[in-house]
């Protein structure tokens, strides 16, 4: 049951991008919203249950603060791609996250780094080179830096989806150091309300427009995806949740197929398939490691 309520909030969370294209609204604005009505949700929850308890002190707020503008800057540039270029694309870029992590910990915790670690990081790269069209990384942020965002939409979407996966990553990589001792029900819950206040001034408030369905994201991908998760990882391994996360791609490709009419060319698929892979051989080898000790 546990492996289930984390499968059902990969779901969840794979429909984001028919969401985002239905809601027709700028990427700043929905993430403002779905946070806002996610408090309507958990705020009950929250408040209403011993949970109440387990809030942090003052010294723990710039650590949650810190995690918070992450999050935004990841979710931001993740809603960009879906917005920018097809679903597939964006949830393929994203998996980069998986060996960015493995990088950073290195560089940054002092984990080591194998020779798997570097074929996967390889691999990925070519990836991604196939998946942007022989285009470079380098040659992709020189173009937005000089161009802005005039830069083609397809290639902008897949450069967000790349920088949603590295920040994905900065963001594992600071929870480390900052916040395993919160509560991460009321981490949820706090990340929301935070991401609320910062974009508050930048918002038109209205009451037109698909408000139900941004009350919809509210309830389902900030609140009960969220949940599920994190029950289900109280009792599922961190690797084993990791690889089930694998299934996000397939299931948002089915979605944008179903609700979009997105049918994903050859180089996305063959792309994609690297990227993922990958991330996979990066994640097999923890687990291979932790099963050798």
């Amino acid at each position: 049951m546990p492996s289930l309520f984390v499968v059902i909030a990969i779901f969840i969370w794979s429909s984001l991008g028919v969401f985002v294209r239905y809601a027709g609204l700028p990427v700043y604005e929905i993430i403002f919203y779905s946070a806002f009505f996610s408090l309507l949700f958990q705020g009950p929850i929250i408040f209403g249950t011993p949970l109440r308890r387990h809030f942090p002190g003052m010294r723990q707020i710039p650590g949650i603060l810190i995690v918070t503008i992450l999050l935004l800057l990841n979710t931001t540039t993740f809603l960009l791609a879906y917005e920018k270029t097809t679903i597939a694309n964006a949830v393929f870029t994203h998996y980069i996250a998986p060996v960015v992590v493995t990088v950073l910990a290195y560089l940054l915790l002092r984990e080591r780094i194998t020779k798997m670690i570097i074929l996967s990081i390889l691999i990925a790269s070519a990836g991604l080179w196939i998946m942007l069209g022989g285009v470079t990384i380098v040659d992709c942020f020189r173009s937005l830096m000089r161009d802005g965002l005039r830069l083609s939409g397809e290639m902008l979407g897949i450069v967000s989806g790349l920088a949603s996966g590295v920040f994905y990553a900065l963001l594992i990589i600071t929870i480390r150091f900052f916040v395993r001792k919160i509560n991460p029900y009321v981490m949820v819950f706090l990340q929301n309300s935070l991401m609320v206040i910062i974009l508050f001034p930048f918002v038109e408030i209205s009451l037109k427009g698909n408000l139900w369905l941004l009350f919809l994201m509210g309830a389902l991908h900030s609140t009960l995806a969220p949940f599920l998760y994190y029950r289900g990882l109280e009792e599922v391994q961190a690797n084993r949740t990791a690889v089930l996360g694998y299934l996000e791609p397939v299931g948002a490709i089915i979605f944008s197929m179903i609700f979009l009419g997105e049918y994903p060319g050859l180089r996305s698929y063959l792309g994609g398939a690297l990227i993922l892979l990958a991330g996979y051989l990066t994640l097999k080898e923890k687990v291979d490691e932790k099963i050798s000790r």
